[in-house]
């Protein structure tokens, strides 16, 4: 049974590995997006058990299957144009090195973009969530991710042609 889990241990590191080697930065950012994804799942259900605790008249308040449910699905969504984005970073590379372009890089930018946004989405959302349980929030940490996720949505706009600043 031991030498059993020690192959899986390794199919699953190889596995690890190989994505990392294929994904490069986008792989951390990733991961850190999970995490992030499930530590907002989380806190979500504890911001709404405290919020039912407070007000036990209130139907709308605390945590339901539906929400959570919703929270899933949207959680999914993310990941779903996440891919989308990986997919025409893809089609950007080979229809460029198979024109000859040179000036392309090997990785595109488009998933590492919306996998930073969503990121940064995630990490708003753990902080309300903080708030709604009743800890104090530094507003200023709210108003820089704020600020992180608005670079990346003008990083998008600044290269149409419309005469955007860099």
């Amino acid at each position: 049974m031991q030498k059993a889990y020690t192959v899986f241990q390794g199919a699953i590191a190889a596995a690890l590995a190989w994505l990392s080697a294929k994904l490069g930065i986008l792989f951390p950012v990733l991961v850190l997006l999970m995490v992030m994804m499930a530590v907002d799942y989380l806190t979500g259900m504890i911001a709404s058990k405290k919020e039912a605790i407070e007000h036990p008249e209130d139907p709308n308040m605390g945590w339901s299957s539906k929400k959570g449910a919703i929270g899933i699905f949207k959680k999914v969504g993310y990941l779903c144009v996440i891919a989308v984005a990986m997919v025409v970073d893809f089609v950007i590379v080979k229809v460029a090195v198979s024109l000859g372009y040179t000036g392309i890089p090997a990785k595109a930018m488009f998933g590492l973009l919306a996998a930073i946004w969503y990121l940064l989405n995630e990490l708003l959302s753990i902080i309300e969530n903080a708030g709604r349980m009743g800890a104090p929030v530094p507003q200023w940490i709210a108003k820089y991710i704020a600020v992180l996720k608005n670079k990346i949505d003008d990083s998008g706009t600044a290269h149409n042609g419309t005469g955007g600043s860099e």
